[in-house]
């Protein structure tokens, strides 16, 4: 700051021994361009994004073939290969024998194949099928499964009697469809690098554990499995896992650790293709992203730190029967294999393995620019940074200020009052940039329009970008429409306006930052190139001669429009598809209208305002207008604005053919019904129906069997059914459903342990999903389980019951289980609990009945059901 305030000085000594002429020479200098250079200017950054942000985004690497092999590199043809043969198995339910013979039939034969070729004189390989029982609670759920099969191959430098490995995990089961890219497309990434690796002359330090588990889908009960019982699982010091909410395009890590940012350092060394950023991270963690994933399991109960990468490209076949191989390109399977082998090799030779505690020393910063360079950091680094820029920011401006006082001649006060004017002004340029496009969303949601979008993205740019550009420029064009100051000239006013919105960044930076968000990365990236370029502006006379500062910042804000706007774009392709199954009692809309705004403010912020260095800038926003009313007129009134299209953007539909038997306390049935149960996935809900050969005619809210019964007196499945019970409907039927085998529970005993203590036992077989829903009367306590005890001592919030899951994978013994209650009267002769208990039959057909309901919906639905029997009963 002292250097540039005495080189300013001495600019200023210089340019004032000279008459200011303010005649024809400061005219010129001050002179607007024509107007029709303003669509340019706009049109510029439009093509850049799409022909450097676009093209960058979607690259992948040529795909090798089997001619390759002998290279010692990932072969895409082999793993290609592979998931072909392994989607081809079909939909691999957990518990099914597609899931739990045939496709484990098809990784040991793949796996034996591999170990015939293994380098013997460097590597030790073995192979081990296990299976695992437990219980453990996520969330709301409780958790308890049987007989889980885990494949894990063991790849030790010979000899070896190191103690720490590292743990690869993906899984193969798959739901809704043959699971290609959920998470096939991993499973034969991981076996071709244990391929390459294996069969190499390359060596290892550590030994490295290759898990292909068994069951992801529905509750993460594999990796469970593993962690706590597997007798390699204490010697795991570090994990890779590999999961997909897409199929087919980039891997992007978006999960590291925690506390251990020396991981970011050896992606950033061995990644060839790096998609990752902080943001993504911290979304995830925040619950924001509907998914969950096995790197839970291994950070929960073994402590142990890693990164999660997944794809995340083409999330609309995503859990549907679309996921197959078709849409996955061989490229897209060598750029992840050449990511993973990479890693691996770097990650088996890691000294932080020997002792990962000591190399614990906070969180990582970390993000990709276009795939092509990897940037990470400490958390305690990146507070610094952005402390720093934000507090230079404040005293560039100061020195700023004062040079336009001393040019124009008048004080400094005088320009700071003008600075604090536009700076309002441009905060509520921000600010509108954000609401507008949310105004947009609402009016259209009221209309029932939503989702207009998500089979034609490009209408995001004029229903959010172009109304978000809108509110960023409108208040400084009025304001510079409307002042009139001579003394302070309207280039240094554009100026001040900019030093706003620089100043508007820097309190947000150091205010995320201080929240302890490290995402705060993404407001500094454009402050920095912006101080950058008043540097050099103040180190010449350019800071002073009308609008050729100008200049400079456009050329500064090349780098941080395109990480700005690659950032954004990112986000919106992961979340777009995620609207689409996220449920009807939320707007998603919003989402992506936001993360459009905030792109527009983030790419846009230091750019928009320069519109009124040129003529008429008032036609800039007319013509943002007329682009955001003909955007809304074709996703209102022509197909391009129906959300659907078949295959491709399918509406999620999922239901339950249900048989409901309510026994009362004497053992009668008080109730017996049947009908679907119908969850709607996206906001339009069954709108899109209407008028199809859908039967929707007697179909009922289910809000009122919500307040009046235990959990709706329906067999919900998981979180969706639980969260999105009071927005579900019934549609009765009349023809009963036939459950395809029994669900049996017996009551083995009742037993009274003391004066206020009473003990049921029970035994329960079904088929291979039950679940049980437990309520005490208003009376009553649950004391004691057989379940987790934290879970009974740190219960769902009210009103949800007590909820366990239960799951038969290779083991289908009858759960044995007892409750004990607390009743302060000992009256055990009354009703004590409800218990409901919902079998799930998701490996069976359904009766012909169902078979024409699910024929009659349009061919751009995509509709998942299966028979469903819930029985309540009071004891």
């Amino acid at each position: 700051a002292y250097l540039l305030i005495n080189y300013s000085k001495k600019i200023l000594d210089d340019s004032i021994e000279a008459p200011r002429n303010v005649g024809a020479k400061q005219i010129t200098r001050d002179a607007k361009l024509p107007w029709y250079f303003a669509s340019g200017f706009l049109m510029f950054w439009g093509l850049l994004f799409f022909a450097v942000v676009l093209p960058y985004f979607y690259r992948l690497p040529t795909a090798l073939t089997v001619e390759d092999a002998g290279k010692n590199v990932f072969i895409a043809e082999r793993a290609y290969n592979n998931l072909y043969t392994l989607s081809n198995i079909g939909v691999k339910l957990s518990g099914t024998d597609k899931n739990e013979v045939e496709a484990v039939n098809f990784l040991l034969s793949e796996l034996a194949k591999i170990k015939e070729n293994l380098q013997t004189d460097l590597f030790d390989m073995e192979i081990d099928l296990s299976k695992a029982s437990g219980l453990f609670v996520i969330k709301t759920f409780h958790r308890v499964y049987q007989g889980v099969q885990n494949i894990a191959v063991k790849l030790s430098p010979k000899s070896s009697t190191i103690d720490s490995y590292l743990l690869i995990n993906s899984h193969f089961d798959s739901e809704s469809g043959p699971g290609a890219g959920d998470a096939g497309f991993m499973i034969v990434t991981m076996m071709e690098v244990l391929r390459v690796i294996a069969t190499s002359k390359q060596p290892i330090e550590h030994p490295i554990v290759f898990l292909f588990n068994a069951a992801e889908e529905g509750g993460l009960q594999a990796s469970h499995g593993f962690i706590t019982t597997h007798r390699w699982a204490p010697f795991c010091k570090a994990v890779i896992n590999l999961d997909a909410g897409g199929s087919g395009g980039r891997d992007i890590l978006f999960q590291t650790g925690p506390d251990h940012p020396w991981l970011a350092k050896y992606y950033k060394k061995y990644i060839k293709h790096p998609f990752a950023t902080t943001m993504a991270e911290e979304l995830f963690q925040a619950g924001l992203i509907p998914s969950d994933t096995d790197f839970r399991q291994f950070k929960t109960y073994a402590k142990i730190p890693g990164l999660d990468m997944a794809q995340c490209i083409n999330g609309f076949v995503y859990h549907t029967r679309y996921d197959t191989i078709d849409v996955i390109p061989r490229e897209s399977l060598q750029n992840t294999g050449e990511n993973l082998l990479g890693l691996v090799r770097g990650l088996a030779n890691a000294t932080e393995l020997n002792d990962t505690e000591a190399h614990k020393t906070g969180h990582a910063i970390f993000f990709d620019f276009l795939g092509i360079f990897f940037f990470h950091y400490s958390e305690s680094t990146g507070k610094y940074l952005n402390f720093g820029v934000g507090g230079a920011v404040l005293i560039l401006i100061f020195i700023s200020m004062w040079r336009m006082a001393a040019v124009s001649k008048v004080s400094v006060y005088l320009v700071i009052n003008w600075f604090i004017l536009v700076t309002v002004i441009q905060v509520i340029s921000v600010v509108l940039a954000i609401a507008l496009p949310i105004i947009v969303v609402n009016t259209m949601d009221s209309f029932g329009l939503s989702l207009t979008y998500y089979s034609s993205p490009v209408l995001i740019v004029g229903l959010y970008v172009c109304p978000s550009l809108i509110g960023l420029s409108l208040p400084l064009t009025i304001y510079y429409s409307l002042q009139c100051n001579n003394k302070v000239s309207a280039p240094y006013h554009l100026q001040l306006a900019l030093h706003g919105q620089a100043v508007i960044l820097a309190v947000l930076s150091i205010v995320v930052t201080y929240l302890g968000y490290r995402s705060a990365y993404i407001f500094v990236i454009p402050l920095v190139f912006y101080v950058a370029a008043l540097v050099l502006n103040l180190m010449t006379i350019m800071h002073d001669l009308g609008y050729a500062w100008t200049g400079l910042l456009k050329i500064s804000q090349v780098l941080p429009f395109l990480y700005s706007s690659y950032l954004i774009y990112t986000f919106i392709v992961v979340l777009i598809p995620m609207a689409g199954r996220s449920g009807s009692n939320s707007n998603q809309d919003l989402y992506i209208a936001v993360l459009s705004g905030l792109g527009t403010v983030l790419s846009f912020g230091f750019l928009v305002p320069l519109i009124n260095t040129f003529r008429r800038p008032s036609l800039v926003i007319v013509a943002l207008l007329a682009m955001t009313a003909f955007t809304v007129f074709l996703a209102n009134s022509t197909q391009i604005g129906f959300p659907y299209r078949p295959k491709t953007n399918c509406q999620r539909i999922s239901y339950l053919d249900v048989r409901n038997i309510y026994y009362d306390y004497d053992g009668t049935v008080s109730k017996d019904e049947s009908g679907y149960l119908m969850l709607f996935e996206d906001r339009r809900r069954e709108q899109p129906l209407l008028g199809t050969n859908v039967n929707l005619t007697n179909m009922v809210s289910l809000k009122s069997a919500c307040d009046k019964h235990m959990m709706c007196g329906m067999p919900l499945y998981d979180n969706r059914f639980v969260t999105q019970r009071y927005e579900s409907s019934w549609i009765p039927r009349s023809e009963p459903i036939e459950p395809p085998i029994p669900t049996t529970l017996v009551l083995l005993s009742k037993t009274v342990l003391n004066a206020t203590t009473v003990r049921f036992e029970f035994s329960l077989a079904g088929p291979t999903i039950m679940r049980l829903f437990i309520k005490a009367e208003e009376d009553v306590t649950i004391s004691n389980w057989s379940f987790l005890r934290t879970y009974l001592e740190n219960p769902p919030p009210a009103p949800i019951p007590h909820q366990i899951y239960l799951k038969y994978f290779t083991d289908d013994t009858p759960f044995k289980f007892f409750f004990e209650f607390f009743k302060t009267n000992g009256d055990f002769k009354v009703p004590l609990f409800e218990l409901g208990v919902s079998s799930h039959f998701t490996a069976y057909k359904v009766d012909a009945k169902s078979k024409e309901f699910e024929s009659s919906f349009p061919y751009f639905s995509c509709v998942d059901h299966w028979p469903a029997f819930y029985q309540r009963y009071y004891f």
